[in-house]
């Protein structure tokens, strides 16, 4: 589970549903390269299960570049968790609920928004997420999940097979991957993604967002950028609607044969 995004206007979650990116045939094409998240292991010929590298762009290897971590509060399948898998590759370390983590914290009960302004306190202390379920959130003891500081994503769309399409409501993967894009470590937001089949479609479908995040400075300019996107697309949406109906001609053109 990842945090609900910034408010509009606000700091909380945004609520509205997202349109995604193109038309009906790219959101096709992309439902169907987030296929489904592997039950095992399995992954690319890039994907190094020793942990901590793996090939990137160019044959170059990419390390990751803080400490990431997870408190799992045992509400998802193993399984099937994006969070339990990065943490077979080793990728992840599993936080005991309860403890406190050194670094930044990916959490619903947050009060602001990450920015590039934690990208040094995150490189020198880490990043973590809270794993539990979205349908059980207001019941999660949210609170045992201790940090040095926390923080809520801005608005994203999830491309998780579970939640595609659906704003906010991301993966712990979806999370850790977006926390390190909008810091700038957009390398380690691909290695992580990586693992999974439908881990870049994530990173496309969010593309603009995610590189207009990360140009920002402060969170001020993230909530900034968020309100004008969620501006445009909710203009988007009522133009759609407000489009004419296109029927054909009731009567066919031309001369008619007697």
């Amino acid at each position: 589970m990842a945090p609900k995004s910034a408010r509009r206007k606000l700091r909380g979650g945004a609520a509205m549903r997202s349109k995604v990116v193109g038309g009906k045939a790219e959101r096709k094409e992309l439902e169907d390269e987030a296929a489904e998240i592997p039950d095992s292991d399995e992954s690319s010929s890039n994907d190094d299960e020793s942990g901590e590298s793996s090939s990137g762009e160019e044959g170059q290897v990419v390390h990751l570049p803080c400490k990431l971590g997870m408190f799992d509060f045992k509400q998802c399948d193993p399984k099937r968790c994006s969070g339990r898998k990065l943490v077979r590759f080793g990728l992840v370390s599993l936080l005991k609920v309860g403890s406190k983590f050194p670094g930044l914290l990916l959490t619903p009960t947050a009060k602001c928004t990450i920015s590039r302004a934690d990208r040094e306190f995150v490189l020198a202390n880490g990043l973590a997420v809270v794993d539990c379920s979205w349908h059980q959130v207001d019941a999660t003891p949210l609170h045992r999940a201790k940090s040095a500081d926390q923080r809520l994503l801005p608005y994203l769309v999830a491309a998780n097979p579970v939640n595609f399409g659906k704003p906010c409501q991301l993966s712990c993967a979806e999370a850790l991957a977006a926390g390190l894009h909008i810091i700038g470590e957009t390398n380690a937001a691909k290695l992580v993604m990586s693992k999974f089949k439908w881990g870049p479609t994530f990173l496309n479908l969010n593309r603009e967002l995610l590189d207009l995040y990360e140009a920002c400075e402060t969170r001020a300019e993230v909530i900034d950028v968020q309100n004008a996107y969620l501006e445009r697309i909710e203009a988007e949406a009522v133009e759609d609607r407000n489009k004419p109906i296109e029927l054909p001609p009731s009567e066919c053109s031309g001369d008619e044969t007697e």
